[in-house]
């Protein structure tokens, strides 16, 4: 009996133990659990998660320009992703995942024994629920109390949302290497493709990547990242999700990926930065996290025909003046990235193999064997013939749909711009030969001299003053105290010849500087300032000299672009933009752009500045630069309704070609920008009004032939035309020297009264 006693004795208190443990344990996991639950984030702010979403900027017709922002994530909806890919996860990750409760206990059980047993934590009990929780809610730190967290917030989630959501969550902010967030982010930094377009190899190879994405990366290390794909596609045959016949063709595949380093389908890196800072200016540094989507006015086959067009016109010009590279391989000091970058612009870097009759062997940076015919060297002369050696560092670039030839980086500079005239939309811009090399956007920040670009407004001024495109001005020599410049100014014309009575028409269509200087010294500097406010010029880009009327004061390529814009519009000052819209990453436009139109009729009218009549005979006289003139070469695109202005400055620092028809604008700028000089021939038709031309082609290429009719502010008074509202001048002498023009003025209105308005 004693035996027994002691013996229930000892059960009596070992059970008394045991319920105490077990209080101890539920008080201390009730008291745990409270305490971590009071402390833990709410899993409802998930319904209303917002990505951090790279700011993207489209062309006019939605074709990707560029994106900003540190991190690339494109969202996307659950229903959107392709089954077979959901599956690669599954079987990588969780393939309990629409099982469990959001907790594998089974796994989390499987890790613990691990870990007693090799004292080394093992991966595996983590669900996809789990690390959405660690993902979203909670810090990366291994403990085992936000062990603990997790797998509470884990269990609240999974009553909180449906597993659809949950998954959704997870493939959108799952980290997949090379700053890439989600899967299809994914998909576009290592195959350029949509998720639609993945293999079934590249989609195992996709889903491996959470794992451990520095370690499993395809292009870090692509042995361990096909070792891992193929570890993958295996799970997927074990659960059913593929075939034999599947796995074996996917095992079989070598690796495709490849860091997609341009994933842009538009090259307009100038627009793309003017769109990042004004976006940035507007909504500060949330602009790169917002996923903002901006429109912009860029028409992607116009803006890719002005890039080439100005690298074309870069070129040829580059090649005039011969080949620079110094001898033995060495680049210029200046230039040490002409060599070690292998591209820039449309200019690739290659090493001579050998030469021959034929021309010379060369390998691209890349491998790429090429030949270049002798053809293509013309013009390096024998200074780059003798460079020409086994071994030699140099440049090449491709034609288009032709040959490969010798090039260089070019030393000038040039810029473009094509506005809409009807409302000022940029329809291209090119600021420079290349953007990664030199930012400086030419096209809207340069400061140059508009030279005889800037006459048409002088012109303009003549006809609103009373003269008519017959009128007479003596074409002579003339010395003059100019406050603008502040000396004694004896301008001439380029010929260095004078050609004495001399009419408007003539005298723009063949760039008379001295026709332009006469008119301006007769109507006033002041009247001629005034009609360039007009135009939208500030007062600081007007000197207040007569050297005005030569384009002495300053403008950018789009600013000229905005003033030839009136003369093809019918005479209204439009504002150029190159935003249509902004949309929040749902698709929401948060603002939309309202542009002042050319038109009478019109409820956002923008401002007439000049009359239907005056803008008339204006196109009439560009028309004839065109035609017979100093941009003849123009004519070579078979129109009659194109019009425009050439414009050189002193010592051909600045080339300009400013030339419209009522559809298109473009104006087109080449210097350097340390203002070298450009050479004594390079003038704006030689320089600039090229690069027009190839972009004219493109543009005009469906465009019908516009006709011109005489507006009804245009009538006769006599025997002269004149324009409604403006009083006809007194066609006496402008100066005591011109008695002989003002007789040959009346003289030609009263035999030929059709010329006193054209």
């Amino acid at each position: 009996m004693p035996q027994k006693t002691q013996s229930g004795s000892i059960l009596k208190w070992f059970a008394i133990f045991f319920v105490i443990v077990v209080i101890g344990v539920a008080a201390l996991s009730y008291v745990t659990y409270t305490r971590l639950s009071s402390d833990l984030p709410d899993v409802k702010t998930l319904h209303n998660f917002r990505y951090e979403v790279p700011l993207s900027v489209f062309s006019k017709d939605n074709r990707l320009i560029a994106q900003f922002g540190g991190n690339k994530r494109m969202p996307v909806k659950i229903e959107e992703v392709p089954k077979q890919l959901i599956n690669a996860f599954l079987a990588a990750e969780d393939d309990n995942f629409f099982k469990h409760p959001g907790v594998d206990y089974k796994g989390l059980i499987r890790a613990g024994l691990q870990l007693a047993l090799t004292g080394k934590k093992r991966q595996g009990g983590s669900t996809i629920t789990m690390q959405v929780t660690r993902n979203f809610l909670l810090s990366n730190e291994k403990t085992f109390t936000r062990k603990l967290k997790e797998i509470l917030l884990a269990l609240k989630i999974e009553r909180e949302y449906t597993k659809d959501k949950i998954l959704e969550l997870y493939l959108n902010q799952i980290y997949m290497g090379h700053s890439a967030y989600g899967v299809v982010a994914a998909a576009q930094t290592y195959y350029g493709k949509d998720l639609n377009n993945l293999t079934l190899a590249e989609q195992a190879m996709i889903a491996g990547l959470p794992k451990a994405p520095s370690a499993y990366n395809p292009i870090a290390d692509e042995a361990r990242a096909l070792e891992r794909r193929n570890y993958v596609l295996q799970r997927m045959l074990e659960l059913n999700y593929i075939t034999q016949e599947d796995y074996g063709s996917a095992l079989a595949q070598d690796s495709t990926a490849k860091l997609q380093y341009h994933s842009s389908e538009v090259s307009a890196p100038f627009i793309a930065e003017m769109v990042r800072q004004y976006v940035h200016e507007k909504y500060g540094d949330e602009a790169y996290t917002l996923g903002l989507k901006v429109f912009t006015t860029i028409e992607p086959d116009l803006q890719n025909a002005a890039e080439q067009a100005l690298r074309n016109a870069l070129h040829t010009y580059d090649e005039r003046h011969g080949f620079r590279l110094l001898a033995q391989g060495m680049t210029d000091p200046n230039k040490p990235s002409e060599i070690i970058n292998p591209l820039i612009g449309d200019t690739v870097a290659a090493t001579v193999s050998s030469v021959d009759n034929d021309g010379v062997n060369a390998r691209l940076y890349s491998g790429t064997p090429i030949k270049i015919s002798w053809k293509k060297i013309t013009w390096g002369g024998n200074k780059l013939k003798n460079y020409l050696r086994a071994g030699a560092a140099i440049r090449v670039r491709q034609i288009k749909n032709g040959p490969w030839t010798l090039t260089q980086i070019p030393d000038v500079e040039g810029a473009f711009v094509s506005l809409n005239p009807s409302n000022g939309a940029i329809l291209a811009l090119v600021g420079g030969f290349e953007f990664d090399q030199n930012k400086f956007n030419r096209a809207i920040q340069a400061k140059r001299q508009p030279g005889s670009g800037f006459k048409p407004i002088i012109y303009t001024t003549a006809l609103e003053e009373g003269y008519t495109a017959a009128s007479m001005v003596n074409d002579a020599p003339l010395a003059i105290f100019d406050p603008g410049l502040g000396r004694i100014w004896k301008p001439e014309n380029f010929t260095r010849k004078f050609y004495g009575p001399t009419s408007l028409r003539k005298g723009l269509t063949y760039s008379r500087n001295m026709v332009a200087i006469q008119l301006l010294k007769e109507m006033g500097i002041a009247k001629g300032i005034a009609t360039g406010l007009r135009f939208g010029f500030a007062k600081e880009q007007l000197p207040y000299g007569l050297s005005l009327a030569l384009g002495s004061g300053y403008a950018s390529p789009l600013q000229m672009a905005r003033m030839y814009s009136v003369f093809a519009n019918g005479g209204f000052l439009v504002d150029p933009y190159f935003i249509e819209r902004v949309e929040s990453h749902e698709g929401t436009v948060i603002f939309q752009t309202n542009p002042k139109t050319a038109c009478d009729a019109c409820q956002n009218q923008a401002p007439r500045i000049i009359s239907p009549g005056i803008n008339y005979v204006m196109n009439s006289m560009m028309q004839d630069v065109v035609k017979m003139g100093t941009a003849t070469d123009a004519n070579i695109l078979g129109r009659n309704d194109l019009a425009g202005k050439t414009g050189t400055t002193n010592d051909q620092r600045d080339a300009w070609f400013n030339g419209f028809v009522p559809t298109h604008v473009a104006s087109t700028w080449v210097g350097f920008d340390n203002f070298k000089p450009l050479g004594h021939y390079e003038t704006g038709g030689a320089a600039a009004l090229p690069m027009w031309i190839e972009y004219m082609r493109t543009a005009l290429k469906d465009t019908p032939i516009a006709t011109f009719n005489p507006p009804d502010d245009v009538y006769m008074k006599g025997t002269e035309y004149v324009q409604k509202g403006v009083a006809l001048k007194n066609l006496s002498p402008i100066s005591s020297a011109k008695k002989s023009a003002a007789e040959a003025t009346k003289k030609l209105i009263k035999e030929k009264p059709m010329e006193a308005l054209f």
